[in-house]
């Protein structure tokens, strides 16, 4: 890492250079993230895990244009194009695209209408009229270049090869692009519109047939979905300032005079920008413009999918899963506190004899394993299921838990499932699944894609590469943050572990099976290929319960166990002593164990560990019930006030599930009644709320719900008082405003003629929720 690259990452970020150079120098160890943030704070100044990312990110993104600087250079240095003036502004050029600007003249490049007019000797006339001499007949001065050999047959061939000579000059213009850039990022209009003869077939996005919008305004969700619609082919998709404003800074650039020369010019200006610079800024702005929609939908998605993996676990209990299902039965198993399968069955409930025999069934099992709770998933069957259970006193009081299924089928079907359970059929693995997520939701998510948990945000059509590096860190952040415990974690949730992976996660799960419980956090370096690197890294993530050292089970790391040892020694106590009594604890004086290494941040760090050591940073774990009698769409009405579970949060709003096999939209403008930027500043997944709905369209599936105290009341802004705003402003945000204009704004929803139920309830008023073009959104998905 260069030192002005270290500067200029600092002064962007906001962070001291020794802070950036610190965190750089760590990385450059080996170093991970969650390890830097926890147990390195003296070197870094106490840096979170959000900010030494941002350090890793960019400089990332720095050492990749200097990577690009250097071969530039060098090309130019090969075909001894490089002066001292060209290296200087090379070496200037501060973002990729202007360093790409500042090479185009030179970039080796196929043979061009420009470079045709050149090899037939126009380019001094080209160079005469673009000095736009008011004395200056191009006429005249075109008709020396005529020659028939060099086919230039006559003067308006010798000036449309000019011309394109003039184009070519603009195009490459390094100030003309840099205006040109910011002019399309600034007032730039994206816009579709359905193929011709796709208007059946593209009914999905039938919200974009005919739809514009400022660039600048529209949201990641939006730009995704006309993305997709293009490359599905059936919208066409442009991206474009207003053509005035765009010749109009072209020619007040290039056009000096008001003479014939100058009029080929403007000439060669208005194909220059429809020609050349107009469709190369628009394939950058669209790569630019997917690039940040990308980033936006791919932080949804981590900040979703960190919800929840740190989910309330319920903890070691035994649990009887079900995996509910009509035609086949539903899947049932019975868990140990760890995990472990003990037996598996099928019950039915189609009949009042099915179901008579499944209560029996069930009620034997739980007698016979020991069974605290119940966990049924929530795909086909499962408020059926639920009811059955909820309906009949259960002993102990067992509490039955419908538990999100997203992802288990995928984890059922896959290469691991079939490695874990062999001899079971896919059905019972998904159940398996569904009890171990309740248990624990994070050792059980970290086993399935995240793609496929189902919190996302058009995942599948943001760039790959970083969704996956994105979600990763979120993975591994979780899993540090919560701690593994040792000699009962699998594999996949080790292979999170910092400074593991999966090959040593694996090596320590055949070493556990081989040898028998690690006795410390010391003894994993008997593990093959475990070296001191990897144990340092790790070794404060991990915990082992049962060992002779308390602090094995804290996230006290190895490396500082003489500073405890020394702080009990000084009081003529145990380190159980100190974990146990407060009061030995502040008699402790930090400052007497700071030194060069360690400072306060980590004495700080010892002290909050000894008073509840290996602490769950979760939450406690809340039983949830949805509400009784209402099981599918057909049951809800506008006005019915609702408990349910936040399942996603999007850049429009929250779905929340009510337990009717549908989730419903909370628009952003219903989250609250302050006016947000954010859904997150307002819910988060697996989120217990109160909702109410506002409209049903049972044809299209589509529920709208409410999470105002009173839906449809006037939302205050912020610094408003409440009368400020009657008359009820229910608009959503700027950015969703519908704007003056043919198909201007935000996509204007289809309108379906309201079922016949609705039309005895409503008299027959159709379904006009003002944001099922959000709803729409979520169908592409």
């Amino acid at each position: 890492m260069s030192k002005t690259n270290a500067a200029k990452v600092a002064g962007e970020l906001g962070l001291a250079l020794q802070q950036v150079e610190a965190t750089s120098a760590l990385l450059d160890e080996g170093a991970t993230v969650p390890f830097i943030a926890r147990y390195r704070k003296e070197r870094t100044g106490s840096l979170d895990e959000e900010q030494i990312r941002a350090v890793r990110d960019r400089l990332s993104q720095l050492a990749e244009l200097d990577s690009r600087r250097a071969a530039i250079i060098k090309s130019l240095t090969e075909r001894e194009l490089l002066t001292p003036e060209l290296e200087q502004k090379v070496n200037a050029a501060e973002t990729m695209a202007v360093l790409e600007d500042v090479y185009l003249p030179f970039r080796p490049k196929r043979r061009t209408r420009a470079t045709i007019a050149k090899e037939r000797g126009l380019e001094p006339l080209a160079l005469m009229i673009l000095a736009q001499d008011d004395g200056t007949d191009p006429l005249a001065q075109a008709a020396a270049f005529v020659d028939a050999e060099k086919e230039v047959p006559e003067v308006e061939a010798a000036l449309a090869g000019a011309r394109d000579i003039i184009a070519e000059i603009i195009n490459e213009d390094q100030d003309a692009r840099a205006s040109m850039r910011d002019l399309y990022e600034v007032k730039g209009v994206i816009q579709s519109k359905v193929m011709t003869g796709k208007e059946e077939a593209g009914q999905k996005f039938r919200d974009y047939f005919e739809w514009s919008e400022p660039l600048a305004q529209a949201p990641s969700h939006r730009v995704l979905a006309v993305r997709r619609g293009e490359k599905e082919e059936m919208l066409s998709l442009r991206i474009s300032p207003p053509e005035e404003d765009a010749m109009a800074l072209l020619s007040g650039r290039f056009v000096t005079g008001q003479g014939p020369c100058s009029e080929q010019v403007s000439l060669a200006v208005s194909d220059s920008y429809k020609r050349l610079l107009g469709p190369s800024m628009e394939t950058e702005v669209r790569l630019s413009s997917k690039k940040r929609a990308d980033e936006e939908a791919i932080k949804v998605f981590a900040e979703n999918v960190r919800t929840l993996m740190m989910s309330p676990p319920l903890g070691q209990k035994a649990v009887l899963a079900i995996d509910p299902g009509f035609r086949t039965g539903c899947k049932v198993v019975c868990l140990d506190q760890q995990g472990n399968i003990l037996a598996n069955d099928v019950i039915n409930i189609m009949t009042d004899k099915q179901r008579a025999d499944a209560l029996d069934k069930v009620q034997k099992l739980i007698a016979e394993h020991g069974i605290e709770a119940i966990a049924i998933g929530n795909g086909t069957a499962s408020r059926e299921t639920e009811s059955l259970f909820r309906g009949v006193d259960l002993p102990g009081g067992i509490p039955v838990v419908l538990v999100n299924e997203s992802g288990a089928s995928v984890y059922s079907a896959s290469k691991l499932a079939r490695q874990e359970f062999p001899d079971l059929d896919v059905s019972v693995r998904g159940a398996i699944s569904i009890g171990r997520r309740l248990m624990d939701p994070l050792a059980e998510l970290v086993k399935i894609d995240p793609k496929s948990i189902g919190v996302g945000q058009y995942q599948h059509d943001v760039d790959q590469k970083s969704l996956k590096e994105g979600l990763e860190d979120v993975v591994i952040s979780c899993v540090n943050a919560v701690g593994v415990e040792l000699n009962t974690a699998s594999a996949q949730l080790l292979s999170y572990v910092s400074g593991l992976g999966p090959s040593l996660a694996q090596g320590i799960v055949e070493h556990r099976a081989q040898n028998g419980p690690f006795a410390s956090r010391q003894a994993i370096l008997d593990v093959p290929r475990l070296g001191p690197k990897a144990f340092e890294q790790a070794a404060g993530f991990l915990r082992v319960r049962d060992s002779e050292n308390p602090l094995d089970s804290s996230a006290v790391h190895p490396e500082s166990y003489p500073i405890v040892e020394a702080m009990a020694g000084d009081l003529d106590c145990t380190v159980a002593d100190l974990i146990k009594q407060a009061e030995l604890r502040r008699k402790i004086e930090l400052g007497r164990y700071a030194n060069d290494e360690v400072g306060l941040p980590t004495l700080q760090d010892i002290i909050a560990e000894l008073e509840k050591p290996g602490r769950d940073p979760r939450e406690g774990f809340e039983a949830f019930a949805f509400a009784e009698g209402v099981e599918k769409l057909e049951d809800l009405e506008p006005g019915m006030k609702l408990p349910g579970i936040v399942t996603n949060v999007t850049n429009f709003g929250a779905f929340v599930d009510v337990g009717v096999h549908q989730d419903g939209l909370v628009h952003i403008s219903e989250l609250s009644d302050d006016f947000i930027s954010d859904p997150r500043q307002a819910v988060k997944v697996q989120q217990q709320v109160i909702v109410t709905v506002m409209e049903v369209d049972v044809e299209r599936r589509r529920i709208s719900l409410s999470m105002r105290p009173a839906p449809g009341a006037p939302r205050r802004r912020p610094g408003s008082k409440p009368q400020d705003h009657a008359g009820g402003d229910r608009r959503p945000p700027r950015s969703d405003r519908k704007t003056k204009g043919k198909g201007k704004g935000r996509p204007k929803a289809a309108q379906p003629e309201a079922s016949q139920k609705d039309k005895d309830k409503k008299q027959d008023k159709p379904f006009n929720n003002p944001f099922a073009a959000a709803l729409g959104d979520l169908k592409l998905d």
